[in-house]
């Protein structure tokens, strides 16, 4: 009998990328606090995980080069920040002491599915290796 990935794993296997996902874009925010006229970004995780998770239930495949592909991306739940702050003059919506406590809260959310994914492998290979 064959082992279902999608079924032993669940959603573990997405929260690992749309959080190092997350970090790219809050790291990219950090990075342009000082851009005149940038706008801070985020990704909501919720909509992030329900656009992953659809992609499970599809079973639509390219049959022909000029088709349009089908894959879908984690980008469904980007979005730009309500600014905390008013307007510094520059237009640029950053504020970098946010930044940095999301950071470190996603940081912490990242090595939190990965030790859950990671407890799912350690089971996955009791149960074939037995005990």
């Amino acid at each position: 009998m064959a082992i279902s990935f999608e079924k032993a794993l669940g959603v573990s296997q997405y929260t690992v990328g749309i959080r190092s996902k997350r970090a790219e874009i809050i790291a990219s925010n950090i990075v342009n606090a000082d851009t005149p006229h940038y706008k801070a970004q985020d990704l909501d995780f919720a909509s992030a995980l329900k656009t992953a998770t659809s992609s499970l239930n599809s079973s639509m495949s390219r049959t022909h080069d000029k088709h349009f592909s089908v894959n879908s991306t984690m980008d469904d739940g980007l979005g730009y920040r309500v600014p905390n702050q008013p307007d510094t003059g520059d237009g640029n919506t950053v504020d970098v002491q946010v930044e940095r406590n999301l950071y470190m809260q996603n940081a912490l959310e990242y090595q939190s599915s990965l030790q859950f994914l990671g407890g799912k492998f350690k089971g996955l290979n009791l149960a074939i290796k037995g005990a």
